[in-house]
């Protein structure tokens, strides 16, 4: 089915260029959530444990919004597309490493990912300004979390 069943309070220009906003936005917190959890199966050290933890809760937001952006994107009659080659060619996060990491080496990593999606959905923010406020605000909302969390996790650098 190609023609969507689902029709658009938005004119046509502003819901593809919010669709496209929404589909880059589920490919990074996809992949976030994947890096999150690649990170908690190979974080070691002796601060393993909270930071661990840590990793599982970054998840659970990462997957708490990826839930909320597809949805909000199929309101607006757009198939979302969180399928593993989709997410593999066009997220923005950053390569995560590969093997055992020492906690710090975690830490940083999950610092540079997130400062590299925050950064990307500022962007967003301002792009979705004039077409779409309803967008804009869910965009504020994952930024205001993650840039807690990303405090959270700079914090342990000091």
């Amino acid at each position: 089915m190609s023609k969507s069943p689902i029709t658009s309070p938005l004119p046509e220009a502003d819901k593809k260029s919010v669709g496209a906003v929404l589909q880059a936005t589920l490919v990074d917190l996809i992949d976030l959530s994947l890096v999150a959890k690649q990170a908690h199966w190979n974080v070691v050290g002796k601060n393993f444990r909270s930071v661990h933890l840590q990793l599982d809760e970054l998840v659970t937001t990462a997957r708490t919004y990826t839930d909320e952006v597809a949805e909000r994107a199929a309101a607006l009659g757009v198939s979302p597309n969180g399928k593993a080659k989709t997410v593999a060619a066009a997220s923005g996060v950053p390569e995560f490493p590969d093997n055992w990491l020492k906690e710090d080496e975690v830490v940083a990593a999950v610092v540079s990912a997130l400062a590299k999606l925050i950064e990307r959905l500022r962007a967003r923010i301002d792009e979705t300004d004039k077409s779409d406020l309803v967008t804009q605000d869910l965009l504020i909302e994952i930024t205001k979390n993650l840039e807690q969390a990303h405090w959270m996790w700079q914090a342990q650098q000091a």
